[in-house]
């Protein structure tokens, strides 16, 4: 057995649960690749909550849509589709044991998802790990116009609501700047991550299935007017 079969035999979900709880995470070179890597960044993305930004195009398109959203309710399905390559993405980090291991996590309660359906079709979403009063955002994937965004947007609603502190996007992009997301040092990162990882917060899952797209996302707008 090679040191690399050794690596991949020692990460379980509770080796991903201390290794958040450090401030590291785990990536594959490519999907096909079955290795994995711890990685640090100097320079970490966070979304700071806040200073959460909804550009006026999005809230439109949040009031208008049929698209409707839910959390939970299909997680391997929001990881498989994050893990596919697109005409944008030639290559992706989640290989099948990442799958495997955030699926546990998910089952442990330590990993969540946010879905958008078209009808019954999922069109978007977006997953991550949750510990203490910290969301660690993974991945993010859209079929449709705006779907990752409006699964953003409800994400930040949900955590405020639940009274989480830090949103970790690992990196930035011009996409998610839009939000809000800024880099910060891996010593200031660390010392929010200290305190977030004091006290527990969970998102109320029972209560976020509504049938109504426009109105569910209508609710999402006045939850951060009612927060500000």
């Amino acid at each position: 057995m090679s040191d690399e079969d050794d690596i991949l035999l020692e990460i379980t979900p509770q080796v991903l649960l201390r290794a958040y709880a450090c401030g590291i995470f785990p990536m594959a070179e490519t999907a096909d690749d079955p290795s994995v890597f711890w990685v640090e960044p100097d320079m970490r993305g966070i979304l700071p909550l806040p200073d959460f930004h909804i550009p006026k195009s999005l809230k439109k398109t949040m009031r208008n849509t049929p698209m409707r959203v839910f959390m939970d309710r299909n997680f391997p399905a929001v990881i498989e589709a994050c893990s596919q390559t697109t005409n944008t993405r030639k290559e992706t980090w989640i290989n099948s044991r990442i799958k495997s291991l955030y699926c546990e996590l998910h089952e442990m309660g330590f990993a969540n998802s946010v879905e958008v359906y078209d009808g019954h079709e999922l069109v978007g979403g977006l997953y991550g790990v949750r510990l203490g009063r910290a969301f660690f955002g993974e991945s993010m994937f859209s079929r449709k116009t705006d779907a990752s965004k409006i699964a953003l947007a409800h994400l930040v609603a949900q955590m405020k609501k639940a009274g989480f502190i830090l949103l970790d996007t690992q990196f930035t992009t011009p996409h998610l700047e839009r939000f809000g997301v800024m880099e910060i040092p891996k010593n200031e990162y660390q010392y929010l991550l200290e305190e977030a990882l004091i006290g527990d917060s969970h998102f109320d899952l029972a209560g976020y299935q509504l049938s109504d797209g426009g109105a569910m996302s209508d609710s999402c707008l006045q939850s951060f007017n009612q927060m500000s």
